[in-house]
């Protein structure tokens, strides 16, 4: 089975995000924390979250690069887990129990994205709201079209070094 990790090139996130992902956290779209939202709501860093960033499990922040990687099956398991806590501390849920199926379907959905592209596959989200809610859409880089070894030592996406 495959998930995705926050993947960082450069120090952009942590100035673009109120709260940026670990690298290598697991990480899922995330778009039920928009499902609720007015234009009113989208500015500032809260509306890059919207528009670009993806939900680390981990920290509950946000990342713009999620790299494809093998998820081991026990740990798909803890993961259902630390989901289903965030949704009973952020989202009201009555309990874990209750938030679990929820987690599940989340994250089955983020294996879904994520099962038909290679390992180290990079994806990136874009979010838009629409009158029938918010559209979410995926764009996929693959790994020898993003090089990435180019990045770590060269500086960010857009290939401007520092």
């Amino acid at each position: 089975m495959k998930l995705a990790r926050a993947i960082h090139f450069d120090e952009s996130d942590t100035r673009v995000f109120a709260s940026p992902a670990r690298t290598g956290e697991w990480c899922i779209s995330g778009g039920f924390e928009f499902s609720n939202w007015t234009e009113g709501d989208l500015s500032g860093k809260a509306k890059q979250a919207f528009s670009n960033g993806w939900l680390g499990l981990e920290t509950g922040g946000r990342v713009t690069f999620v790299a494809v990687t093998e998820v081991e099956a026990g740990e798909v398991e803890t993961l259902n887990q630390m989901l289903a806590h965030h949704f009973v501390t952020y989202y009201d849920a009555p309990n874990v129990d209750a938030a679990l199926p929820v987690a599940r379907d989340e994250l089955a959905q983020m294996a879904e994205l994520c099962e038909d592209h290679d390992p180290n596959t990079l994806l990136t989200v874009a979010r838009e709201l629409t009158e029938a809610g918010v559209r979410e859409s995926y764009r996929v880089i693959e790994p020898q079209e993003a090089g990435l070894e180019q990045f770590a030592i060269h500086g960010d996406i857009e290939g401007h070094g520092h």
